[in-house]
């Protein structure tokens, strides 16, 4: 009989009473009601043994998904595709930094592919200890300047984390400057042109500083180049798309065209969705691009996002927003036939306690809705609105700010920690009889 390693062996032992604890913390933490587990359990067991996470993703096939706005949704539908051949480990909680990674991998213990949101400034751990296959760049924008700092720093670390794994394959959307630059000598990319939104934080090139030009061609395709070439002399510009979103639908690499019918609403989730079909075909465990937007157009909620509540006598409609590309995004889904506009922001360190950024975002034109600014910082807020020339109420708490609204559907586009701490009253003060209900259903009401 062989001679046990006792490396081995502690680390066995370790890795069990991490688990257990982790386990039990999770229990605990659900029994309490103090939450669902997500993090307290990832961040005992991380403790206990710190190479938990490398063990609990080996011998799995592993996609990552990172970005600035949309790593809920795009990791989301990405799980959904790869459910039609795989059984599947995922943070479907939103936790996504290396302790809720933890606690998403001990949750999904069996299943047989890995598909997870990451923070951006995680990605790199994270992608080392489970070797990642696949890792999908969405956008980058500014966001909590004051925990993550500028975008070029962001920009930096990702592309350190790509040019040090050049087997991993990488889906990266080429209509963002960022994204591109991080990508752009990786051997194993795939371009996604997941359409424009936020240009704002695309006016100079990460790579040489020179300014970024942003033009519509004939065909009217929008593209962009940098005005300063690279010090080895390559021109720096938006690169030919393997796989595209246009309004009729997703054209896949081979140049076929497949319709897409989302469940969710905006073009930037029409471009979510076609970054996480191109990955999932990239993925190689057996999903066809058909099978992968059939599944991408089934989700219709993530996290209580885009859902309506009906509460008292409102239809709620939930949407989140967290910075200038997402809120700008956000604002352009609210509809204009409804009742009443909500909005609600918060300023805790979740969300990030700069808010200057509310300067950069047109709330202009919403004369026709009645508006209430909400939230912690509900003041700066109201500040904002009244520059933008939108008459408004101010009532700081969310829930009474809903309250005051006259009967009928009411749009609510809230920040993080607003839009956890309103979702957790809605979910607990809501009738029973009263289930969650589609937009267009609530549409039809």
């Amino acid at each position: 009989m062989g001679r046990v390693n006792p490396t081995q062996s502690k680390t066995s032992i370790r890795s069990r009473a991490a688990i257990i604890a982790a386990d039990l913390a999770t229990w605990a933490s659900k029994k309490t009601g103090r939450g669902s587990g997500g993090m307290i359990g990832g961040l005992i067991a991380g403790a206990i043994d710190p190479n938990l996470m490398a063990s609990l993703g080996k011998g799995r096939p592993v996609a990552l998904v990172t970005g600035t706005n949309g790593k809920s949704t795009t990791t989301r539908m990405l799980a959904h595709a790869i459910r039609t051949q795989k059984t599947v480990a995922t943070n479907e909680g939103g936790d996504n930094m290396d302790a809720g990674v933890i606690s998403a991998l001990l949750a999904g213990r069996k299943g047989e592919v890995v598909v997870l949101e990451v923070d951006e400034l995680h990605v790199p751990n994270i992608a080392e200890k489970l070797n990642a296959s696949v890792l999908v760049l969405l956008n980058l924008s500014r966001d909590q300047l004051d925990r993550v700092g500028e975008i070029n720093k962001i920009e930096r670390t990702l592309r350190a984390c790509v040019d040090a794994r050049p087997d991993m394959t990488v889906i990266a959307n080429c209509d963002d400057v960022s994204v591109t630059s991080v990508a752009w000598d990786c051997p194993n990319v795939v371009w996604v042109s997941a359409g424009f939104g936020w240009v704002g934080d695309s006016t100079s090139c990460p790579r040489t500083g020179g300014a970024i030009i942003h033009e519509q061609r004939a065909d009217g395709i929008m593209d962009w180049y940098a005005v300063k070439r690279l010090p080895d002399g390559r021109e720096f510009r938006r690169p030919d798309p393997d796989w595209r979103i246009t309004t009729e639908g997703i054209i896949d690499a081979e140049g076929t065209l497949h319709a897409l019918n989302l469940k969710l609403p905006g073009n930037a989730n029409r471009g979510n969705a076609a970054q996480a079909v191109a990955a999932a075909v990239a993925l190689n465990v057996g999903v066809d691009t058909e099978s992968a937007i059939a599944a991408a157009e089934q989700v219709d909620n993530v996290a209580g996002r885009y859902s309506t509540i009906r509460f008292g006598n409102h239809d709620v409609h939930l949407m989140l927003a967290k910075n200038p590309a997402g809120w700008q995004e956000a604002l352009s889904m609210v509809d204009r036939d409804a009742d009443s506009l909500v909005i609600a922001v918060n300023g805790q360190v979740a969300d990030g306690q700069d808010l200057s950024w509310l300067w950069d975002v047109v709330f202009e034109n919403f004369e026709e809705l009645h508006v209430v600014a909400a939230g912690e910082r509900g003041i700066d807020l109201a500040v904002r609105l009244g520059y933008a020339g939108v008459e408004h109420t101010l009532i700081k708490d969310t829930v009474a700010a809903i309250r005051s609204c006259p009967p009928g559907r009411v749009e609510v586009l809230a920040n993080y920690t607003a839009f956890r701490d309103l979702k957790r009253v809605l979910d607990r003060e809501a009738t029973p009889s009263n289930e969650s209900i589609t937009t267009n259903e609530a549409k039809e009401k």
